[in-house]
């Protein structure tokens, strides 16, 4: 790339004909998160109280909102030019400094919410950039820039204040940048978000975090060593990952991110995005009770770890499945239920059950989610399967 090798932002959405991939500065813009998922799990492995508990959920939802703001951006306008591979390395560096300043031993929220702040910040830049160049969607960025600022006003004064009450103005902020795009929700149904490109970015940042268990089965056996249990405890957990990577990855429909212009309840796509935050969070807390699991800690706390982790990333693929457009064939109102319905009987396995040792209450978590992947592999369209076979 060229020194002058500046280019506009375009709108990458106008074209619906054509596929589109993660970029390879996407792809690497991945990293630094998955070095602040693996930090924040690494939190609630040390302490998984809940005094622990709370400030993974805290510092988990603006690192997950920052993710997608930038992907957010790079939907409509990735032009991966000199100015965006800039503005992004410069956003890199302010993730980088979020997970630093969360370390466990030497926390500073005060570091995280200027680093927040200087990730947003970033952009709002590229926004303006968006602005001044692609005129037909000059109001929906306008729209994104005033939500945004405000948010970020918010998260400046809270440096001013000590906890608890600078996360309730965190909290606050959050809450207007949730709201932003809900707010200009009409203007977006006619600047649509392309059905390839982004439910592969939301699938990209689920492969991160399920990545997240594997890593912690792995970190669990490399302590315990190759004794008969652990390595038993590590075979349970990598079914049971392998198998919630299946559930989703055969489920990923991205047509519901394509607002219809003139929709009037088109809470679909809101719903379908916004789902995938509490999937990232419960399916980063299961990563966190598997490797509880394999080091046979799984009573008490570290089981509610477990137990509240997968019954949120259930809950949230109900959710999916409920805002999901693809056709009466994918049944997804009974894989809803499912879905739902096997949240709750985590929940109740998890208060009922604790006379099961780690393998057993293991063997029934994974039985519950096996049961859901053969039920799922039986409603498969035969029409779909044939042609993939005469392919």
């Amino acid at each position: 790339m060229k020194i002058g090798s500046l280019r506009p932002p375009r709108l990458r959405t106008a074209d619906t004909e054509t596929d589109r991939s993660a970029s390879w500065l996407e792809l690497f813009y991945d990293l630094v998160f998955v070095v602040a998922v693996a930090r924040l799990g690494g939190r609630l492995l040390d302490d998984h109280s809940l005094a622990g508990f709370v400030p993974f959920l805290v510092f988990f939802v603006p690192l997950w909102w920052a993710w997608s703001g930038y992907t957010f951006y790079a939907d409509r306008y990735d032009t991966d030019d000199l100015g965006q591979r800039s503005l992004a390395a410069a956003q890199i560096v302010a993730v980088a400094l979020m997970a630093a300043s969360i370390s466990g031993e030497t926390d500073s929220t005060f570091a995280f919410a200027v680093a927040y702040i200087a990730a947003r910040s970033i952009l709002v830049v590229m926004y303006m950039r968006a602005r001044r160049h692609v005129a037909e969607t000059r109001n929906l960025v306008s729209g994104y820039i005033v939500g945004h600022s405000i948010a970020i006003v918010v998260w400046l004064v809270s440096l001013f204040f000590d906890e608890p009450i600078r996360f309730a103005f965190w909290g606050l902020g959050l809450a207007i940048d949730f709201y932003t795009p809900f707010a200009v929700r009409k203007i977006q149904a006619k600047v649509p978000l392309d059905t390839s490109h982004l439910p592969e970015r939301f699938g990209l940042f689920t492969i991160l975090v399920l990545g997240e268990s594997i890593a912690a089965v792995v970190a669990g056996l490399s302590h315990e060593g190759w004794e008969t249990r652990p390595v038993i405890a590590s075979l349970i957990g990598i079914v049971i990952a392998t198998a919630m990577w299946w559930l989703y990855f055969d489920n990923l429909e991205g047509s519901v991110v394509r607002r219809k212009e003139g929709q009037r309840t088109a809470w679909k796509p809101t719903a379908w995005i916004y789902s995938h935050l509490p999937l990232a969070f419960g399916l980063t807390a299961t990563g966190i009770g598997l490797e509880f699991l394999v080091t046979d800690a799984m009573e008490g706390e570290p089981r509610w770890i477990f137990v509240i982790g997968i019954s949120i990333a259930l809950a949230a693929m109900g959710l999916i499945h409920i805002s999901t457009e693809a056709g009466p064939e994918r049944h997804d109102s009974l894989k809803a239920r499912v879905r739902l319905g096997s949240a709750v009987l985590f929940l109740i396995l998890g208060a009922a059950a604790t006379g099961l040792g780690p393998i057993e209450f293991g063997l029934v978590a994974a039985a519950i989610i096996l049961g859901q992947l053969v039920l799922d592999l039986y409603l498969e369209p035969t029409n779909q399967v044939t042609a993939e076979s005469h392919a």
